[in-house]
């Protein structure tokens, strides 16, 4: 729950961003300088998910996982709800988007620190041949998270005129935020600790230094599997909902509800994927992910080309459902499981948020850029996701087995 509260806030943004951000905040520039200049915004808050990932990382190692929880998604709904009242620029000027990227940074801060401490609390509780699937709640939040946003989006948007949306009807979904934060804060108070923790929690001054001496390739390696997931999901929920609007004269509303469905379908394919992943292994599932993923970009944009809407569909479902589902089901166990238990949210939550920073906050900005390098064309940004995707699977088959400190998470769990 705390997951889907995170996620909600986080993605909803880069949902609102594609439609309302660039007139309301960037009105005094052309519309695709102005929707470049809104998916930068929505990139700041990626900038600060390492910084978040650091803070939280080392205090969960320190103080224990679930009262950073609590903290992150605090945090989170505040910033949230604040963007929610925000003026524009017509009211403030310049103000405006200096505001809302503050805002945005604030909310960078607080989901760097949330997967760390929600994926380790569900691993080092999970049974040792059931880590995938029970782990994979985190992400089924992701799915439930991305669900809840776009559907309100859309809602707000088809039960309002596009002048009202627009004007006002936008913010509902930023202030709804405050019954969701209200719901995960009362569940994660009554959450226990994770007993790995407990037993393993020492007096380390800087555990994600630690982390950094005793597993420096990790980091670079969680960047590379990240990218496939990153690519898949940001480019189909949140750049093809600027880009198939305004380039191929898709209504935004069938883009929105395009996001909705992989939300909805992926609360039934990750924790399906995750438990084949725990009976076949974990690698061979989520390479075939980025395979996927990496063949199903240029029949993505194909689809669009066409204005055929059953098939941009049909590839969205590839992409997202299969492609990246594949992938994340299974990146709690693979990821968390490559640090030692007593600095694992610093160094698993730190590389985790890193990735995000480098694959994730910027892919609208970095797409949109590659078509205006294009002009106009989608072949530049179908390379870019195919070449996310096959860094992923290079990286995943020459993986090492996990740490040999986690053999002791497995045992007492």
């Amino acid at each position: 729950m705390g997951a889907v509260v995170e996620w909600y806030d986080f993605l909803l943004y880069g949902i609102v961003a594609a439609v309302v951000f660039n007139d309301a905040f960037f009105p005094d520039i052309s519309p695709l300088a102005g929707t470049l200049a809104a998916f930068a915004t929505f990139g700041v808050g990626f900038i600060f998910r390492p910084l978040g990932g650091v803070f939280f990382g080392h205090f969960g190692d320190k103080i224990g996982r679930k009262t950073m929880l609590v903290w992150t998604v605090s945090i989170m709904g505040v910033s949230t709800a604040l963007i929610g009242l925000l003026p524009t620029y017509a009211s403030v000027g310049w103000w405006a988007p200096l505001l809302l990227v503050v805002l945005r940074a604030i909310q960078g801060f607080a989901v760097g620190g949330e997967w760390g401490g929600a994926a380790l609390m569900a691993v080092e509780n999970a049974p040792a041949k059931l880590k995938a699937f029970f782990s994979s709640g985190v992400q089924v939040g992701y799915s439930v998270g991305l669900l809840l946003a776009t559907g309100v989006a859309a809602g707000m948007q088809a039960f309002t005129s596009d002048s009202a949306f627009h004007s006002w009807g936008w913010r509902v979904p930023f202030l709804i935020s405050v019954v969701f934060v209200a719901i995960a804060l009362w569940i994660r108070a009554g959450v226990p600790e994770s007993e790995v923790f407990r037993e393993q929690a020492t007096e380390r001054k800087l555990p994600v230094l630690d982390a950094l001496k005793r597993h420096p390739a990790a980091f670079f390696q969680i960047i590379g599997l990240r990218l496939g997931e990153l690519l898949t999901m940001y480019i189909v929920t949140t750049f093809a909902l600027a880009y198939a609007t305004k380039q191929y004269g898709f209504d935004s509303g069938f883009m929105l509800t395009v996001a909705l469905l992989v939300g909805g379908i992926g609360i039934v394919t990750i924790p399906l994927f995750a438990w084949i992943s725990d009976r076949y292994g974990h690698k061979p599932v989520f390479i075939t992910g980025a395979v996927i993923g990496a063949l199903g970009a240029v029949p993505y944009f194909l689809s669009m080309q066409a204005g055929s809407e059953i098939l941009v569909v049909v590839c969205s479902v590839v992409l997202v459902n299969i492609a990246h589902d594949l992938i994340v089901c299974v990146q709690q166990p693979l990821l968390t499981e490559l640090f030692g238990a007593e600095y694992r949210y610093s160094g698993a939550g730190l590389g985790y948020q890193v990735a995000a920073a480098i694959g994730g906050g910027f892919t609208p900005a970095i797409a949109t850029a590659l078509v205006l390098l294009g002009d106009g064309d989608w072949h530049w940004v179908a390379a870019y996701l195919a070449a996310g995707c096959l860094i992923s699977a290079l990286v995943a088959l020459t993986l090492k087995p996990a740490d040999r400190a986690v053999e002791s998470t497995r045992t007492s769990a």
